[in-house]
């Protein structure tokens, strides 16, 4: 594989994905259409996911006051890659740069009884950095990203030790999904703080070494290989990273869960117990499928551009041998179209081995090729990207086909 030609930079480009502009920003993406439906189908499937394992999802404004920030404590650790503070009526705000504080002020709406936890609060949340110009890099850095995020709140360092490994077990099956491998596409590191280091880092020497011994001996008892890391903890607490590289060497963190020491305390994040009385809550924080920007650009890397079915832009293409064959193709085109899938035509006035060239070079899954002989038998003649010329069948017949596939995420 050429690296270069797996770069998502030059296929976002000529599969017209995604695009930037000077006079929106540096690092500030635009999703075209095309790009639009992967990204739209990935948050589909990590929403209904998460879900399906008891998250309950949410939404939370990406601008809160300033002081939100400095009771996280993300203002002075953060401050550095934080857009400024924007001031409105005597009052400092700042566009976000993690979920965390507005999931807790949720959180502190109401009492929480211990029957309620763990409470697994999750969202879709844009978030924004201001990463320096030199680290920009497609969309793997950029300044405004979506991150499917999620704060856990628990009863006990037992109960956040198995949320832990529920979220890994979460990151495991979704990178299935996606053809990707442990130990091969992607690899765990535990990143450990540093005691030293006051300044970036909370400081409670003994709950570091706990937090770190307990992500240690889950990741043992897991069986899972791993690194450790020193001085790559977040500010708050250890975290075990799913690192993952580009098709040109560069490692990065796709996903994360995090145990966080730090917030319970700065928030004042409590339950009622058993026995009637109020008891500190324990957190974890973690990111399932990261944020969509940096995962898309990770899958075009991975798929060359040749996405599996469920995540195509455009997963069919109808192309009729001349203009005769237009109206049936259209007809075609139309019953696809009622059952969900995703379909286009090529009716210009073009040879058919022209389109088919075109289709190929857009990398689309499956071409209906309609001629005399289909319009007749009312069939269509299918050609699959992944496993080349078919039998002719009944439209309905490839809608199953098709639909069955889509619904596996094969």
């Amino acid at each position: 594989m050429d690296p270069k030609e797996h770069d998502h930079k030059k296929l976002g480009k000529e599969l017209d994905l995604f695009a930037f502009s000077d006079s929106v920003g540096k690092g500030l993406p635009l999703f075209t259409p095309k790009g639009s439906v992967i990204r739209r189908e990935l948050e589909r499937f990590i929403v209904d996911e998460e879900i399906r394992r008891g998250y309950l999802h949410v939404y939370t404004p990406d601008i809160a006051k300033l002081d939100l920030y400095k009771k996280s404590g993300h203002y002075p650790h953060y401050k550095d890659s934080m857009y400024a503070p924007i001031e409105i009526d005597d009052e400092q705000f700042m566009l976000r740069p993690m979920t965390c504080p507005h999931h807790f002020e949720l959180y502190l709406r109401k009492p929480v009884s211990y029957r309620e936890l763990p409470m697994r609060i999750a969202e879709l949340a844009k978030l924004y950095r201001y990463e320096q110009s030199g680290e920009l890099m497609g969309l793997q850095r950029v300044r405004s990203f979506c991150l499917a995020d999620a704060h856990i709140i628990c009863t006990s360092e037992e109960q956040a030790v198995d949320e832990i490994s529920k979220a890994l077990d979460l990151i495991e099956y979704i990178t299935s999904v996606f053809g990707l491998a442990l130990d091969v596409d992607y690899r765990y590191r535990l990143s450990l703080g540093d005691r030293a280091n006051t300044e970036k880092y909370y400081k409670n020497d003994a709950a570091w070494e706990t937090g770190e011994d307990l992500l240690r001996k889950l990741l043992i008892k897991r069986g899972s290989k791993f690194e450790e890391a020193k001085d790559e903890a977040a500010f708050y607490g250890p975290k075990i990273d799913i690192q993952m590289k580009n098709v040109n060497g560069k490692e990065d963190t796709a996903f994360t869960v995090q145990y966080d020491f730090s917030s319970p305390d700065r928030f004042d994040l409590t339950y009622i117990g058993e026995d009637g009385a109020k008891h500190r809550a324990f957190v974890v924080h973690r990111s399932s499928i990261g944020a969509i920007e940096r995962i898309m650009a990770f899958l075009i890397e991975k798929y060359g551009g040749a996405f599996p079915l469920w995540l195509s832009p455009v997963q069919v293409r109808v192309l009729p041998v001349s203009e005769k064959h237009n109206a049936y193709a259209k007809e075609v085109l139309h019953e696809l179209k009622a059952a969900n899938i995703r379909v286009d035509i090529d009716d210009a006035n073009e040879s058919l081995g022209k389109k088919i060239r075109n289709a190929k070079t857009e990398k689309i899954p499956y071409l209906l090729v309609v001629g005399d002989a289909e319009v007749e038998a009312k069939t269509v003649s299918v050609d699959s990207r992944d496993h080349g010329k078919l039998e002719a069948m009944s439209v309905a017949d490839f809608i199953s086909r098709a639909t069955e596939e889509i619904k596996s995420r094969k």
